[in-house]
């Protein structure tokens, strides 16, 4: 009887053992609204002011639980559960999903992260560096919406930092299974079917960095028309062997305390039947000066098969009121050019207030913004 407890009780140690594992759980977010007035919202003109519905003034809201659980040897299990939400009605966004930004469990080690399920992927970790406005409400994404956005389902992630290199990569086996991306997965097959493949290797240093990012998004059966322009018949994605294609080169570096960045992307979109080219320049600046912080950059979108041409200007300015919140105002003006050019201030918003063809559009956004 003696020998039987002795048994169990090395069991209930040994079952309690990974209890005892080092593991933590953080609770994080960002509240950010505001107010933004535009001009010309309309084909026939007029102004608006509302509530930003995805990004405020700033950043987008979200809140999320990060965790992760040392595994010894140099090895931590780790997740990620990101939500975004409109603070104005409180709805969940990326398409109603409840984690939509980011949703992955893994591995991480001295050997970098390696993760699946539904990521941020390189598109944005690469550009996080260069482009100094970000995903604000007035944003390059009047141009170029996935840029903000750029997030795949059903993916497997790697990320690993060597000194000053990084290098990243993303393979999604469905791309986007709701609409409207609407391209969920492979078909019996077809491996190619809604594959998307990502890739980066960025220097940084703390005073310069450079870096070279490649992304390709392949269509499938029910996907939705790609949307190059807002109000023109998108490009016809059906097939596996419809891509669009992103090449990116970007760099910033520091003089004194500006930070002076910008960049090119060269998207190449081959549809079904139709062939489109764009390239989208940006170059910007950020000072921070005690509790302010001053952000300035200028964008342009040249597409070189629709007549649709753009040039975007804006500033944002940022008052600390403490290390977690913020008022800020952001300020900008689309210039439009081309017959089919009907670029957005407000491209970010589910509902975009258009304007009509080569008529320019101002906005001037205010709100607050609290991390937590």
């Amino acid at each position: 009887m003696k020998q039987l407890k002795a048994a169990a009780a090395l069991l209930a140690l040994g079952a309690a053992q990974p209890v005892l594992a080092q593991s933590s759980v953080t609770l994080y977010g960002v509240v950010d609204t505001g107010l933004e007035f535009i001009t010309h919202a309309t084909p026939a003109g007029g102004t608006l002011t509302r509530f930003p519905s995805i990004s405020a003034g700033d950043l987008p809201s979200r809140w999320g639980l990060r965790g992760s659980e040392d595994l010894g040897g140099g090895l931590k299990a780790v997740f990620t559960l990101e939500s975004g939400f409109a603070p104005g009605t409180g709805t969940s966004l990326q398409n109603g999903r409840l984690f939509g930004r980011q949703s992955f469990v893994g591995f991480s080690g001295g050997w970098g992260q390696v993760t699946l399920g539904r990521h941020m992927n390189m598109t944005i970790w690469g550009m996080g560096n260069a482009d100094v406005i970000g995903p604000a409400d007035i944003s390059m994404g009047s141009f170029d919406g996935y840029l903000s956005a750029a997030r795949s389902d059903n993916s497997i992630e790697y990320k690993g930092t060597f000194s000053n290199v990084t290098v990243g990569a993303s393979y999604s086996f469905g791309r986007d299974t709701q609409p409207a991306g609407n391209c969920g997965g492979q078909l019996p097959g077809d491996m190619r079917s809604c594959r998307a493949i990502t890739a980066m290797v960025k220097y940084d240093d703390p005073r310069w960095g450079i870096g070279l990012i490649f992304d390709e998004q392949r269509g499938g059966a029910g996907a939705t028309a790609i949307n190059v322009i807002p109000g023109l018949t998108g490009v016809a994605f059906s097939s596996a062997s419809a891509t669009d294609r992103r090449y990116q080169a970007n760099g910033y570096f520091l003089l004194g305390s500006v930070k002076v960045a910008g960049g090119w992307i060269h998207r190449e979109i081959s549809g079904d039947v139709q062939k489109i080219h764009t390239d989208l320049t940006y170059l910007g600046a950020s000072l921070p000066y005690g509790a302010w912080n001053f952000d300035a950059q200028v964008s342009h979108i040249r597409n070189h098969d629709q007549d649709a041409n753009g040039t975007l200007g804006e500033a944002r300015v940022n008052y600390n009121l403490s290390k977690r919140t913020a008022v800020y105002c952001l300020v900008g003006y689309l210039h439009n050019s081309g017959k089919n050019a009907v670029y957005s201030v407000s491209s970010s918003s589910i509902v975009p207030a258009m304007p009509a063809p080569g008529v320019g559009q101002a906005e001037i956004s205010m709100g607050v913004r609290h991390f937590f």
